[in-house]
């Protein structure tokens, strides 16, 4: 198979600095520039139907992002002020844990921490 992984993630947004500012601050992303060498692990491709509502119908894409101790990232973006959805339902053994936010131009971001390897 030709790819490899993803390659980059490319948005609009109404004030590009400024954002790309809050995911370094918030998420540790583009702390080295532009280019962001990623922790080898799964990534997942999935195209949703037009009508789902697991992301905001006026979004056309949600970001999940792979991370680690989800607990103390929740508590940073919470003692910065950035609402953090946690459900119950959303978490499972098989799948792992996650938690929802927003950045500052309403772009929904998924935080998926995946099961710990036995």
């Amino acid at each position: 198979m030709p790819v490899l992984g993803v390659g980059g993630i490319f948005f609009r947004a109404s004030q590009p600095k400024t954002l790309a500012a809050w995911y370094r601050e918030h998420l540790g992303i583009g702390a080295e520039g532009p280019i962001w060498n990623q922790a080898e692990g799964p990534a997942v491709f999935a195209p949703f139907d037009a009508a789902t509502d697991y992301f905001p119908a006026d979004r056309q894409f949600m970001l999940n992002l792979r991370v680690s101790a989800l607990d103390a990232l929740i508590e940073s973006l919470q003692a910065a002020g950035i609402e953090v959805i946690t459900k119950a339902e959303w978490d499972s053994p098989e799948t792992g844990r996650f938690a929802r936010i927003h950045d500052p131009e309403g772009n929904p971001i998924e935080l998926w921490e995946p099961p710990a390897d036995d």
